[in-house]
This record gives C-alpha cells, structure tokens and sequence, in this order.
C-alpha cells in the first residue's frame, strides 16, 4: 500500500493530456487554457475617461475655464485643447493627448460655458486610466491552464479573440460491477439492492460537462473482461466500481490485467477507500474504485476528479483546500488517513455522523471533506485541520 500523498502524486505526474481542440470563445466555459493568451495590443488601447466629467491641464486646475468642445465614447477625432480650455468628456471616451486630467461632473461648476473645478483632491493625472495599465501589447493576458470563466471570456473578448486552444472533453466509460446490483424500478429480492454508484459518478461527471458511456455487468470474469476491451478500444477514462477487493467474485484486477493495464498503484492508506486501482493503457486511465458508495465518491473527488483536471489542461486540479478549526474531537488509529465528511459551521468545520464507507446520507449533506494524515491519532476539539472543499 502506498499513502495518500504518493497517490496524489502519482496522478499528478502520470496523467496524459487530451488533444487539443480550437474552440470559439462562447463554447469554452468551464475549459482550460491549452496555450498563454498573449495581449495583441494595450489595453485600454488609448488613454480613457473613467469618469462622465471634464478634461483639461492640470497646471490650469484654479482657473475658470473655458468648455471649448465634447468628446463621446466612440468619437475618433483628434481633439486639442489650448491652455485655459476644457472639453465635455464621458465614461470609456479617448482623453485627447492635450489634457492629462479629468474631473467628475459632480465636483465641478458651469457658469456661462465656464468650467469652475470644485475637487480639492484632484491631482494631476486624475480619474484616466492610462493606455496599457491593464496590460501592454506582448503581455501574457491569461496564462495555459487558467479556467475559462464568463469574466475570462469577456477579458478574451476585449482584446478581439475568438478562438482559443482547449482540452477535448475525455469520453468516459463507467462499469459497475456486482451481481447484488439491479436497475432502479425493479422489485427486489432478499440479498439484491438497487445500483447507484453509475448514477452518482454520472452527476458528478455531469458538473464537468462530461457524458459518460455506462455498463453494469454481473460478477463474471468474462464479460467484465470484455467490457473492459471495449471501453479502453473507444474511450480516455475508465471508470470502475466494485470487484476491486480480493474476494472469490472480485473479477476486475484481473480482467484489467487481462487486458494488459498497467499497474501504477494499487491500494492506498487511506479510509474509505483502500482498494483503489490506478492503471494505464498508453494513455488511456483507469481507475477502479470500491463499491461502497461513499468510498467511491471520495475515491473520485480525490483522485479521479483532479486526473480529469488534468487531461483537460487544468494547473491546479486537486479540489481546492482550507485550514479550519474543528468543532468536535475526532480520535482514530495510526496507520491510515482518513477523510471524514463535514460541513462547514460558521468559522468552523464540523464532522457529520455516519462516517462509514456505505454511508451516503452524510455525503449528501456535506460540502466538505477533513483530512487526517496517517500519523495522527487524536485531533482535539479546535484545532486547525485540512478541509477540501466539495464542488456545489
């Protein structure tokens, strides 16, 4: 067995990337840079008004001054201004290179087109937003890997791209496995209960817009064999739920070997969740996680989650992470790591009852996960814990 930690960081190196794909930048949401954006020009591409009011000299800031003519957004003419004048100037206007001042409307009074500035804090310089402070021509706009967000997509759009280099989406083949298993609507029978994880791993693959493949298949070598053939034959990720532990029906080590995936780790030190399998085909990955249905959700938030990250281009692919006092104490055995589901109580993270490798009750009203290395025993009430944040 190996810890959590080289787990992780097995992932994080041995993952492949996706090929990259040209996209428009209204279908990119939620992507991944592939490539730096690199500014084309300044931006703002020309000294600009942040304010409705008036331009002018600063040396003439005491004056009365005389408003000689107006500027709108959009105007593109060349306007000058001679020492004791001013011009009508909006939001997002060009300051015209003869003023190097504006004032806000509001501080200012007209009398007979005489401009009477009432700002006493107004330096030289005031309310422009000078061309390039955002960013210079040759500049890195947004960096590869950066997620595309609505406010990315409009940074994209000021500097006039429509395209950008992505990560195609990963098709995804599930299998469930486990001959107890049956579809919902059906009636059941002692010792059958009704298959879930597809529909959970579903949804969350969902939330990375993600429409995964799905089998089920009973406790039987060949066809779980089979299946596994034709998912790595078609698809980028694997995943599998249940037959990964070592008992007389557990088919799936075996059926992977079979299919000659490479062994990168296999079981961690780690509850829930222990007999996790990751594997790779060329650069195709796999992951078999426990049938239990909390194990296996948090084998996915930890592990598989952050490897499709990763295929789609993403620097920080693990969920994101804050240190939290816990509200109550928490002791467990040495040896392994724990990830327990909480909630986040104010200032505070709180553990919820049913901390057991079924128990999807507690999953479904937590929005986190605390983490206890394998070295600690006792955790005392307060104390500053690591707490990875669930996806909404």
């Amino acid at each position: 067995m190996i810890s959590v930690e080289e787990a992780k960081n097995l992932v994080l190196t041995g993952v492949f990337k996706q090929q990259k794909v040209l996209v428009n930048i209204q279908s990119a949401l939620n992507f991944f840079l592939a490539d730096d954006i690199i500014a084309g020009f300044s931006v703002p591409l020309f000294n600009q008004s942040a304010m409705d009011g008036y331009a002018f000299k600063f040396q003439d800031v005491n004056k009365s001054l005389n408003i000689v003519d107006e500027v709108a957004a959009g105007d593109v003419r060349v306007v000058k201004i001679k020492q004791g004048e001013a011009i009508r100037i909006f939001t997002g206007s060009k300051v015209p290179d003869s003023c190097d001042t504006v004032v806000m409307q509001e501080l200012t009074e007209i009398i007979n087109n005489q401009l009477i500035v009432k700002d006493d804090g107004l330096k030289s310089g005031g309310n422009i937003r000078k061309k390039g402070y955002q960013l210079k021509k040759g500049d890195v706009a947004l960096k590869k890997g950066t997620l595309i967000t609505p406010a990315a997509i409009g940074f994209m759009a000021t500097l006039g791209i429509q395209e950008v280099n992505v990560y195609e989406l990963p098709k995804v083949y599930i299998i469930a496995t486990g001959s107890e298993l049956m579809p919902l609507g059906s009636k059941l029978k002692e010792g059958q209960i009704f298959e879930s994880n597809t529909h959970m791993l579903c949804s969350a693959l969902e939330k990375l817009a993600i429409q995964p493949i799905i089998y089920t298949v009973k406790d039987n070598q060949q066809e779980t064999e089979q299946l596994i053939k034709e998912a790595l034959t078609k698809g980028d990720l694997l995943i599998l739920s249940g037959g990964i532990s070592v008992g007389d029906y557990d088919f799936v080590k075996e059926s992977l070997v079979k299919n000659q995936v490479k062994e990168v780790f296999y079981k961690i030190k780690q509850k829930p969740g222990k007999p996790l399998f990751y594997g790779q085909k060329g650069e195709k990955n796999i992951f078999a996680l426990p049938g239990n249905p909390a194990a296996a959700l948090n084998c996915f938030y930890m592990y598989v989650y952050p490897a499709i990250q990763l295929m789609l281009g993403a620097s920080e692919p693990f969920l994101p992470m804050i240190k939290l006092p816990l509200e109550n104490k928490f002791v467990k055995k040495e040896g392994r790591s724990h990830f327990l589901k909480a909630k986040l109580w104010g200032n505070t993270v709180k553990l919820l009852e049913g901390q057991d490798s079924d128990a999807l009750q507690s999953f479904a009203l937590a929005n986190a996960l605390v983490y206890i290395p394998a070295e600690k025993i006792t955790i005392e009430q307060h104390e500053l814990v690591d707490v990875y944040l669930l996806p909404n």
